[in-house]
Order: C-alpha cells, then sequence, then structure tokens
C-alpha cells in the first residue's frame, strides 16, 4: 500500500513531531491550514461521532485573554512543587499563545451523535479519546508541513468557554498554538530540560496479563 519511502517518512514526522512554545509571527498560507484541519477531520472517532469542533483564533486581543488564563493557572499549579522542581515548571515557556499567529482551541461534544453511539455507550469518555485522535493527526500534520505546533494544558474551561463564548456541555479539550519557528528542539522540552526522561519500551510492554514481561 506505502512504499519504503512512504513508510520511511511517516516515521519519521512521528519521531520529529514536537511539542513548541517560540513562534515566528510569519503567516500560515491558508491552503496549509485547510490541509491540517482536515488531517484532524480524518481522525479515527469511535462510533463515527466525529466530536471535534475547531475554533480558529487570530485575534490579538482574544489571544492575550487566553494567555491570561493560562498563566493564571500556571501559578496556581506552581504551589505543587518545591524548590528547584517549581522553578523549572514556572520557567516553562507558555508566551507562545501570544506568538503564534494562530491558536486552534479543539472542543468535544458529548452529545454529538445523540443519546446511543456506537461505543460511547460502554466507554462514555470515547468522546475526549476520539478528539485527541483529530489533534495527533493534527499535530503529525503540522509537523509535515513545517510548522510548529504547542499543546496549551494550564488552564480553568470555564475561563475559555467564557472567552471563546462556548456552551457549557461543550467540553474544550485544547489550546493548540501553531506556526512557524527558528526553535525546533531536538528533543521533547520537558526531556532536554530535565524535567522527565522518555522512559525505556521494554520496560512498558507486557505479554497476555498485566506486569508479564515473559513471552509465553
Amino acid at each position: 500500500m506505502f512504499n519504503q519511502n512512504e513508510k520511511d517518512a511517516i516515521y519519521k514526522v512521528i519521531e520529529n513531531r514536537r511539542d513548541v512554545r517560540s513562534f515566528l509571527s510569519k503567516p500560515i498560507p491558508e491552503s496549509v491550514l485547510q490541509r491540517i484541519l482536515e488531517a484532524g477531520h480524518h481522525g479515527p472517532s469511535v462510533g463515527f461521532m466525529q466530536p471535534w469542533n475547531f475554533i480558529i483564533i487570530t485575534s490579538d486581543k482574544i489571544k492575550e485573554r487566553l494567555a491570561w488564563a493560562t498563566d493564571k493557572e500556571r501559578r496556581a499549579l506552581a504551589i505543587h512543587y518545591e524548590n528547584e522542581r517549581q522553578q523549572k515548571f514556572l520557567n516553562l515557556k507558555i508566551e507562545g499563545i501570544k506568538e503564534a499567529p494562530i491558536t486552534i482551541c479543539v472542543t468535544c461534544d458529548p452529545t454529538r451523535g445523540g443519546s446511543h453511539v456506537l461505543g460511547r455507550n460502554s466507554i462514555p469518555e470515547t468522546d475526549v479519546l476520539s478528539t485527541a485522535c483529530a489533534i495527533q493527526n493534527m499535530w503529525l500534520a503540522s509537523c509535515a508541513e513545517g510548522l510548529a505546533m504547542g499543546w496549551v494544558s494550564f488552564y480553568k474551561k470555564n475561563d475559555v468557554r467564557d472567552i471563546l463564548d462556548i456552551p457549557p456541555h461543550i467540553d474544550p479539550i485544547a489550546l493548540m498554538s501553531l506556526g512557524y519557528t527558528d526553535q525546533y528542539p531536538d528533543k521533547p522540552i520537558l526531556e532536554s530540560s530535565g524535567w522527565e526522561k522518555r522512559r525505556a519500551l521494554e520496560n512498558l510492554i507486557y505479554y497476555n496479563r498485566w506486569d508479564n514481561q515473559t513471552k509465553e
């Protein structure tokens, strides 16, 4: 189905995608943005519910309000850490939400498809998991397009609902900053900053039952 060059390209994008915090003001061509949104919209969804919406934010005024909401939450979260770890947390850069030419709020509608959606009846959180698949597709597409994307995860959902006029039942899953950058990291930022290390894959694989690492 795919030749070797195509397969190599897919794995290259997966391995090189990064969460980016620094952006240039260079505008994003509309055609490129559309391809990234199409990639998200082609993400898999349980019961084909397609629970996502994409709010494209270009207004500097709205970005400033979102930056306020994220910085407020970052400072509130800092009390959970002490000493050097607290300082590392506070040093994490979140100004990208103001720098990037576009921020995309990806939302999840838990009512889409009605009260009976295949799969969601048994596992309700499949709507959020499906939305996460759309986000991952967008992230990989952005990397392939030579763009950077950063997931802003510090905010109170009701703050974002108020700022973007999102209805109460809609879940704002992610704020994704999108733009070009001249600081694309070789490693994940939290790894290079010493916050966490990548775990060894072999320690995360079990066979047939939990905590069994012996092939049977």
